[in-house]
């Protein structure tokens, strides 16, 4: 059984941890805020002080954490994590790294060089399906790397969800940018719409149900639009997380001289939103943005 450390035990990182050690991997965990890491101790799993003594003896490693820039100090240190703390200070020759955060494709394959450069293995992993894939183990995973380093991490990956190899090193980064556009944008879509008929009289619940099923039907009207009506937007994913990864998404598209205006039309919707006080809800409280901009319409 192959042995796993996982760093990051937040909305997304605990959960997967849960559904690893409920498939019976031997687990270390780590987080920066120890209590987060601890909390998981009925798991089984064993805790450590830092990232290099939380990789000692992993055949994998598997990161979770919130943007591109922790993802490269938490693995090689940096602001305030020394270099001897880092995982790379501890990580096994051979050893496979899976980074499941969502970070920019660029930044992906630089940290699968410097990897290789120490002899390991990377894969770039990010999710989709939010806290509640986690818990159910339903997560879609969009897998860049070498085929071989996948098959290494198939079982693995299948403990926490759906994986596929969509190509390269990067290229699971550019597939995550891809499904964050289609979500940031359909949240908007089934948040404008449900305004719209309530506006005009209708019971946006009710909308939503004549909806369901018909070419409209998508997972953001199921699970966000439910939330919109009921006016729930307590954090299961985050708005300001949404954001980042849409401004990641214009980021590299304009390096690749890709012109994206609807997503950046959203992204602006988005920073007004977090600008409002919105950011530390879940990204379908874009309705109360749009919302507050019909009140004062």
């Amino acid at each position: 059984m192959r042995r796993i450390s996982l760093l990051g035990c937040g909305l997304m990182g605990a959960p997967m941890a849960r559904r690893l050690a409920t498939a019976g991997f031997p687990l270390t965990l780590w987080n920066r805020t120890r209590a987060k890491a601890d909390a998981l101790a009925g798991t089984g799993a064993r805790m450590a002080d830092t990232p290099a003594q939380a990789v000692a003896d992993a055949d994998i490693v598997i990161t979770m954490l919130e943007h591109g820039g922790v993802v490269a100090e938490v693995l090689f240190g940096g602001s305030g994590l020394p270099a001897q703390d880092a995982a790379a200070a501890g990580l096994q020759p051979g050893a496979l790294v899976i980074d499941m955060s969502s970070i920019l494709p660029e930044q992906a394959r630089d940290h699968a060089q410097r990897l290789a450069a120490i002899g390991c293995s990377a894969l770039d992993a990010p999710v989709s399906g939010g806290t509640v894939g986690a818990e159910a183990g339903t997560l879609a995973i969009m897998v860049g790397g070498e085929a071989t380093d996948v098959e290494r991490a198939s079982l693995v990956l299948q403990a926490m969800g759906r994986p596929v190899h969509v190509g390269p090193a990067g290229s699971g980064q550019l597939a995550k940018l891809a499904n964050q556009m289609i979500v940031g944008i359909t949240i908007g879509a089934v948040a404008e719409a449900l305004l719209l008929v309530e506006r005009g009289g209708a019971d946006p619940a009710k909308v939503r149900e004549a909806l369901r099923g018909g070419f409209a039907e998508s997972r953001i009207l199921e699970v966000h639009g439910q939330r919109m009506v009921q006016g729930d937007f307590a954090k299961r994913g985050s708005l300001g997380i949404q954001l980042k990864d849409m401004r990641n998404a214009l980021h590299t598209a304009a390096g690749m001289g890709f012109d994206a205006p609807i997503t950046g039309k959203l992204a602006s919707l988005y920073a007004s939103a977090a600008e409002h006080g919105l950011a530390e809800l879940d990204q379908s409280a874009l309705f109360k943005e749009l919302q507050q901009r019909q009140c004062k319409a």
